[in-house]
C-alpha cells in the first residue's frame, strides 16, 4: 500500500530475483558511487601549520564547513524564518540530492541490483510535495522541529539496529536462494520510509505536518 497522505513518500519496487554475484561483492562495488556522494556532501577542510615546543612544524586539518547537507538545512531555515520562502529551484536540488543518496542506500541494503544512477529514478521512487511557504509553513517552526522530532530519533535508532541485522540475514538469503525475503524487504523499506518522513519534516523543513509513527 502506498501512503499518499503524507507529503514525503517512498516506495521501492520488489525484485523477484537478485544477483548472487553482485550481492557478494556489494560492499566493494558501491565504493565508487560512495566517493561521489562523499565529495558532494563533505565539508571543507583548512590546513593549519603550527610549531611545537621542539621547534617542529605540526600540520593539522580542521573541518571549517557544515558540508552541503548542513548548509542546505541552515539556508532553508533562514529563508523560511526571515523571508517565508522555499524557492522551487532550491527544493528541486534538495529532492534530487536525496533521491541520489537514497538510491545508494537501497543498493547497499540489497533492495535492488540496479547500480545507483546519478539521474535516473530506476526502481526507487522518492517523492516530496513542494510546499507553499506562505500558507503551508509556519515561520517559527524550523527552530523547534528538530526538538519535536526527538521521539522519532529514539525509535529510529533501534529500528536501524534491527535493519543492520535484517540486511545481514537477507545477504545470506540472497546468496542461497537469489531472493530477498518479502517480509524482510518490507521492513527495511518501511524504516527507510519512516526516516524519510522525519528527514522531510525536521531537516528539509518541507512540511509542518508531524510524521506518523509507522512503517507503511
Amino acid at each position: 500500500m502506498v501512503d499518499t497522505t503524507y507529503p514525503a513518500r517512498l516506495t521501492i519496487d520488489y525484485q523477484e530475483k537478485l544477483s548472487r554475484v553482485t550481492t557478494i561483492f556489494r560492499i566493494i562495488l558501491v565504493i565508487p558511487i560512495l566517493i561521489i556522494l562523499g565529495i558532494l556532501t563533505s565539508g571543507s577542510e583548512t590546513v593549519i601549520q603550527t610549531v611545537d615546543e621542539a621547534g617542529e612544524v605540526v600540520v593539522d586539518s580542521v573541518n571549517t564547513g557544515f558540508g552541503i547537507v548542513g548548509s542546505l538545512f541552515l539556508v532553508t531555515l533562514l529563508l523560511i524564518l526571515f523571508r517565508k520562502r522555499y524557492p522551487k529551484w532550491w527544493f528541486d536540488f534538495v529532492l534530487a540530492l536525496n533521491r541520489f543518496s537514497l538510491r545508494i542506500s537501497a543498493y547497499i541494503a540489497l533492495l535492488t541490483d540496479k547500480y545507483p544512477s546519478t539521474e535516473d529514478e530506476q526502481n526507487i521512487h522518492l517523492d516530496l510535495d513542494y510546499p507553499n511557504a506562505q500558507t503551508d509553513l509556519k515561520r517559527g517552526m524550523p527552530l523547534v522541529k528538530w526538538f519535536l522530532a526527538i521521539p522519532h530519533y529514539v525509535i529510529l535508532f533501534f529500528l536501524w539496529i534491527a535493519v543492520f541485522v535484517v540486511v545481514l540475514i537477507a545477504w545470506f538469503a540472497i546468496i542461497f536462494t537469489g531472493r530477498y525475503p518479502r517480509g524482510l524487504f518490507d521492513f527495511v523499506v518501511g524504516v527507510m520510509r519512516w526516516t524519510w518522513r522525519v528527514q522531510a519534516y525536521a531537516l528539509l523543513l518541507a512540511t509542518d505536518k508531524y510524521p506518523p509513527f509507522r512503517l507503511n
